[in-house]
């Protein structure tokens, strides 16, 4: 158990302040500590008067602002786990913003110049003192580099790493004593929470893995026609100043400036689910912090516009077993499959596996019929997700911090789609990339792609097998550890004969595939040659089987 520092005890004393100023004064003697006094609260003057209160999740957000940069971020988080939180909560804690204001430019450019170890006239052929945007972590200041080019710099805040220290080791006391003395609390994993607040928080102030980031993203819409993400000048990237591009766009809560210039609004809805759907299921490598705040429209051809995205510390990725899962949950609930996508739980090991199948798909289904009343176009992904996550939590699902982003990414795709375009059908537009992408990795397209990936490390090991038989020889000529040595030659020699086999079997599909190639060319010189066809197909695919069958055995 953390003990409080004189800092931190007066920060508490704070927050227990702002508490009460904000009527949240029952969470203070909800606490084991203070429980026995709980009385105290009809002796407040303030309590007598009280009588229309605002809602509790406005005041739990006031207090969060009043408290600053660091509790605002973790707000923020929070409202993404909506696995643990009440609807009214979450939907109130999204409303916060990163509304800090700035630090002072000379601070901003004593930095840069720290950083760089020059002057801000010799590296800048101009340089903007007055920032553009300022948030919790860091600023960002325009210039135009010595070459003309027009790029924008990313500041970290001052002296912000003791900050976030202290508030990250004062969340976690408190939230190490809502587990101790809440069983309640305890249920929503309160440590957890806060150690993935930490560790994303942490990767913010990392501006080097940012641009890595921007830069992979980049490089996976190389010539796309519906995101641009602004180049990265490394030569200028530090750890705590980063410089990029400057992008000139349409913030994309400026809705109605959109819709005055005459942009494609079903067009720009439809294609932010593709976009979404690329990066996770092709890409692997996914924006995750797609808010308002970070997106821009190039609306320089208002009938074909194209997503600008900036801000990208927070990226997140899925293995390749979680994605085909998604997908074929995805496909399983539309089709109302329930059994399915409880064995899909399981074989995934999202849920443990001694879990009784028929039980989660009963409770799959009481929580998904009802969604299914509505149609199509108006269920969403993000709600689905959430639903099935709170629902398998009481299986003991261990919610990933990948799924957590993914969630929280669709909700944010999904609200920003219909904002724009209030009839978009999710469905229709998911579903096909869905179906695609699902045919490239249980297909004929997947069984060559595996073969192709294989082949190479099986011939690797073929020069292996003579060193084999010697070894296996030589351990059994020699006397000592005889027992042992058996045991070895006969895994050694198990191996052996299985990749014999396997070499076997991938040579004869390997002939019979040029088999089927000889046949297909002289069945084409030679027109007198009958079945040619039916020959090339059945030696062309028994080919393709053997060395499938051989890669996987």
């Amino acid at each position: 158990m953390r003990i409080l520092n004189p800092g931190q005890f007066f920060r508490m004393l704070r927050i227990n302040y702002l508490l009460m100023l904000h009527g949240l004064d029952d969470i203070i003697f909800a606490t084991h500590l203070f429980r026995p006094f709980r009385f105290v609260i009809f002796i407040f003057p303030w309590n007598w008067f009280r009588r229309n209160r605002k809602p509790r999740a406005v005041r739990m957000r006031e207090v969060l602002e009043d408290l600053g940069p660091i509790f605002i971020k973790f707000g923020q988080m929070l409202s993404t786990r909506r696995d643990l939180l009440a609807d009214d909560i979450a939907d109130e804690l999204q409303k916060l913003q990163d509304s800090v204001p700035p630090f002072p430019g000379v601070q901003a450019r004593k930095i840069i110049e720290k950083a760089y170890g020059e002057s801000v006239e010799d590296l800048f052929e101009s340089f903007d003192e007055q920032p553009l945007a300022s948030a919790s972590i860091a600023q960002v200041h325009a210039a135009v580099l010595k070459t003309g080019e027009d790029v924008v710099i990313k500041v970290l805040r001052p002296d912000v790493m003791p900050v976030i220290k202290r508030d990250i080791s004062l969340l976690y006391i408190i939230a190490e004593l809502a587990a101790r003395y809440s069983s309640q609390l305890r249920r929503l994993r309160p440590v957890e929470v806060v150690e993935e607040y930490e560790k994303t928080i942490l990767d913010e102030l990392d501006l080097l893995r940012e641009a890595a980031n921007a830069s992979q993203l980049r490089r996976n819409f190389e010539g796309s026609s519906d995101l641009y993400v602004p180049e990265i000048h490394w030569d200028y990237v530090r750890k705590n100043v980063l410089i990029m591009e400057r992008i000139y766009g349409v913030p994309i809560r400026d809705m109605d400036v959109l819709r005055e210039q005459g942009t494609n609004m079903e067009r720009l809805a439809a294609m932010g689910v593709e976009i979404f759907f690329t990066q996770v299921f092709s890409h692997n490598f996914f924006h995750a912090d797609m808010h308002p705040g970070n997106i821009f429209v190039d609306t320089s051809n208002p009938q074909q516009p194209k997503y600008i995205a900036v801000d990208f510390g927070i990226m997140g990725t899925l293995s390749q077993t979680d994605k085909r899962y998604l997908a074929e949950n995805f496909l399983a609930f539309f089709q109302r499959d329930y059994h399915k996508v409880a064995k899909l739980h399981v074989e995934s090991g999202w849920i443990p596996s001694h879990t009784r199948v028929d039980e989660f798909e009963s409770a799959i289904r009481s929580v998904c019929e009802p969604i299914f009343e509505k149609p199509l176009k108006e269920i969403s992904f993000g709600q689905l997700l959430l639903r099935l996550f709170q629902t398998a939590r009481r299986f003991n699902m261990e919610i990933q911090p990948q799924l957590v982003l993914l969630q929280k990414t669709l909700l944010n795709i999904e609200g920003l789609g219909r904002q724009l375009y209030p009839d978009l059908d999710l469905w229709k537009t998911a579903k096909p990339f869905l179906e695609r992408w699902m045919q490239e990795q249980v297909g004929a397209r997947a069984m060559f792609n595996n073969l192709k990936d294989d082949l190479p490390y099986l011939i690797e090991k073929l020069p292996e097998m003579p060193g084999l038989v010697y070894k296996s020889l030589k351990l059994y000529a020699d006397g000592d550890h005889q027992q042992q040595q058996i045991r070895e030659i006969e895994k050694i020699r198990h191996d052996l004969n299985r990749n014999q086999q396997r070499s076997l079997i991938v040579i004869s599909g390997s002939a019979m595939l040029i088999g089927a190639s000889i046949i297909y060319v002289f069945a084409g010189m030679v027109p007198a040659i009958l079945g040619a066809p039916v020959l090339t197909w059945v030696f062309g695919m028994t080919g393709v089987l053997f060395i499938s069958y051989g890669l996987k055995k």
